[in-house]
């Protein structure tokens, strides 16, 4: 991004703000969920089980509990009973956030390989761990399914729901793939990834009788609060949930997983706080990640490039216990301008951990597929890849013909070939060279849809000036309180300095999850109506002096800067408005409940609304070994109006990365035979590190959206969509091979 995106000196929305919470993380001041302290912390480890399927018949924890400092050593034999998960209920989106439908601990079942059987809580860390390797369960194995390979054949069809259409038919695509004057017809393969935040999972609990305080890294404050309050059987309002920073979340700490469960769980059983934080490898055993799947994807068009035909179907995976169902063939129902298209989603469940959400899950999986067959298909037609996707630029969406909010996918294209040099790429495959290495360009579309959801906001304003905005939302690493604070600092018309945000705490105001790109949008929707309700209430204040220059003025007449309400030259500031009344402070609120929800559901009856883009990349290939090497990128982006230029450069970069690690380098590797996490740890499961990543060069068209506020979209997912594909197609454009199977590893070009 470059400075000419700042709008306007004198507003704080769209300029490059440093974030609020930079100074504590870079000076070791912010503090974790296995950073807090209480006196007789104890501490708690997991046992896992080490079968798929079957029955505990015996568990031995006489030499654990013979190690010096084992306080308590907690099985199905002798657990305090939770409540099971509560069934899943749309009425009630909360029930979604059970990771699993496994009652911990009062069962003798084991439901996947890893599953937690026991839990020791010792006077240190060290002491739990050391025990909880000595703890010895047997088994009866049963027979389990556990090879997603092997399973596919018996998928059957995902079933929609309100949040999700899994498929769609018009005209008629198979008719029209058979007659089609070029065509592709290509099967793709993801393997499943598994989440490697820099914080792994961790949770201190503690009980106050029946008052429960939880420090947890949680992307959805509302979700853990209620899911805690079910499962132990005290009311909500006694369970306080606290979370300043989140050390990454990328979906894995949406949903209540066995660690957060068992560690509160622990707390009452002994009656001590209790620390649990998961190992790497306890957080690929507990916690979901992403299905593995298979895609076909065909593609039928006229002589000139016109799509006659677009076919995606999916095959992936949930757990017999649980699992979020991916929208992965969601890009196809938008992208392109077919007359005739067929979408089908398809599931197995396997005897594995449940899957669960994963930065843009199912669009990140599924572009890699749409827009791979869509650069073969320009292979087969001898078309440049651009024109061929403008050429199906659609004006109405494909599928329904309902109309886009706004979409700008062909200035994000010209802009993008203008800036990355696109007319110098020699289209003849394996034609450019660097010295020794193969040169390969590819472009990709990028997709993701913009969510909304209820969000409840408390703005107060005092005497001195000191503005505090209070919401229950989750800083994971992307500058959320930054945003609203330079959003309530340029509404109110007040220093940024001013401006206070409050966060952190499940007892504040319950804001919206961070999940689908939603929360800067969902807050700043209440928090844009608290302010002007708050200024309303300035204003009624104001107008009841009879000296006072607001006097007789509405408040669409006047604004807001210079710390109060102004028309033209006169005005009075807010410190001004209160000392006048007496007052030291004034107050305004936002609630907003279930009705949301309901509210969303009916834009989305009415318009497509979504972040595109489009991604450049640029390979070198060793010809000789195989290795690729990402040395150049570019993505531009229509993510509507940019809050803040810095912390959205940072996000739309860090999907990109993430991105990367899913074309080259990630893979979980799953024993068919046991259903064992092989490579559960980062020595074995590679994410791509600085020498791995090229400069990323981002930029945005900053459009606002007329039907958001603000006109902002949403920026968290979107980057990483198309990546896949970008990485898959430049790799064709090197070395005129077509990797169709993720990751594009170094056995697969050789």
């Amino acid at each position: 991004m470059t400075t000419t995106d700042i709008r306007a000196p004198e507003k704080y929305v769209g300029r490059p703000v440093d974030r609020l919470d930079g100074p504590a993380k870079t000076t070791g001041e912010a503090r974790y969920a296995a950073e807090h302290h209480y006196p007789d912390l104890a501490y708690a480890a997991l046992v896992h089980a080490t079968i798929a399927r079957g029955r505990i018949t015996a568990m031995d924890t006489a030499a654990a509990r013979a190690v010096p400092g084992v306080i308590e050593i907690l099985t199905h034999e002798n657990a305090p009973a939770m409540k099971p998960a509560p069934k899943v209920s749309l009425l009630d989106i909360s029930t979604m956030a059970s990771g699993t439908s496994v009652n911990y601990l009062a069962t003798d079942e084991v439901h996947w390989n890893g599953q937690p059987v026991a839990v020791v809580v010792a006077e240190t860390s060290e002491v739990a761990r050391h025990a909880a390797a000595l703890v010895r369960p047997a088994y009866q194995e049963l027979p389990a399914v556990v090879d997603f390979a092997a399973e596919e054949p018996n998928a059957a069809p995902q079933k929609s729901s309100m949040l999700a259409e899994t498929s769609a038919d018009k005209g008629d695509a198979h008719a029209a793939l058979a007659t089609a004057q070029a065509s592709v017809d290509l099967r793709f393969t993801t393997p499943p990834h598994n989440h490697n935040a820099l914080e792994p999972h961790a949770t201190i609990a503690v009980w106050d009788g029946d008052r429960l305080t939880v420090h947890e890294g949680t992307q959805n404050f509302g979700w853990l609060r209620k899911h805690l309050a079910k499962r132990f059987g005290v009311p909500e309002r006694n369970i306080r949930v606290v979370s300043p920073f989140v050390g990454g979340g990328f979906g894995g700490k949406g949903m209540v997983w066995a660690g957060t469960l068992l560690a509160v769980l622990a707390a009452r059983a002994t009656g001590r706080p209790v620390r649990l934080a998961l190992t790497r490898a306890g957080v690929n055993h507990t916690v979901g990640g992403r299905t593995a799947s298979t895609q076909r994807v065909a593609l039928g068009a006229d002589a000139d490039g016109r799509l006659t035909a677009l076919i995606h179907t999916s095959v992936s995976r949930t757990g017999r216990i649980g699992g979020t169902p991916e929208q992965i063939t969601s890009a196809s129902r938008h992208l392109y301008a077919a007359p005739n298209i067929h979408l089908r989603q398809h599931l197995v469940q396997l005897d594995l951990l449940a899957n669960t959400s994963m930065r843009a899950p199912g669009e990140s999986i599924g572009t890699f597929a749409l827009e791979s067959a869509m650069d073969e298909l320009a292979w087969e037609l001898g078309m440049d890849p651009i024109e061929l996707r403008m050429r199906n630029e659609p004006e109405r969406n494909p599928v329904d013909g309902k109309r886009f909010a706004r979409r700008l996918l062909r200035e994000a294209y010209a802009v993008g070939a203008e800036r990355f040099g696109w007319r110098e790429r020699d289209p003849r495959p394996g034609a450019m060279r660097d010295g020794r290495w193969l040169v390969g360009m590819g472009v990709a579309s990028a997709y993701h849809p913009s969510w909304k959801l209820p969000a409840s906001v408390t703005v107060r304003l005092s005497a001195d000036g000191g503005v505090e905005v209070r919401c229950a939302m989750h800083e994971i690493g992307v500058g959320a309180a930054t945003v609203q604070a330079q959003i309530a600092a340029d509404e109110l018309g007040v220093p940024l300095e001013a401006v206070r945000v409050r966060y952190d705490d499940s007892d504040l105001p319950l804001g919206a999850m961070a999940g689908g790109s939603m929360q800067t949008a969902s807050v700043a929707e209440s928090l844009l109506a608290a302010c002007r309700k708050l200024k309303q209430s300035a204003l009624a204040l104001a107008r009841r002096a009879a000296d006072s220059p607001l006097r007789g003025r509405r408040l669409d007449e006047l604004e807001a800067r210079d710390g109060g309400l102004h028309h033209g030259a006169s005005g009075e500031t807010y410190a001004e408005i209160l000392a006048r009344a007496g007052r030291d402070h004034l107050e305004a609120a936002i609630k907003s409940g279930a009705l949301g929800m309901v509210g969303m559901l009916r834009e989305r009856r009415r318009w497509v609304k979504a972040a595109c883009g489009a991604q450049f990349c640029e390979v070198r290939v060793d010809p000789d070994t195989g290795e690729v090497r990402v040395s150049r990128w570019l993505g531009v982006f229509d993510v509507g109006r940019v809050i803040n230029v810095k912390t959205t450069a940072s996000q739309l970069r860090g999907g990109i990365v993430m991105g990367i690690g899913l074309a080259l380098t990630e893979e979980t590797q799953v024993d068919p035979r046991t259903g064992r996490i092989m490579n559960a740890g980062l020595a074995e499961y590679h994410v791509p590190v600085h020498a791995d990543i090229p400069h990323i060069d981002v930029h945005c068209l900053d459009e606002p959206d007329p039907t958001m506020p603000l006109g902002l979209v949403g920026v968290g997912e979107v980057s990483i969509t198309g990546v896949g594909a970008a990485v898959a197609n430049a790799v064709r454009h090197a070395t005129g091979k077509r990797i169709v199977d993720l990751p594009i590893t170094i056995d697969k070009l050789l």
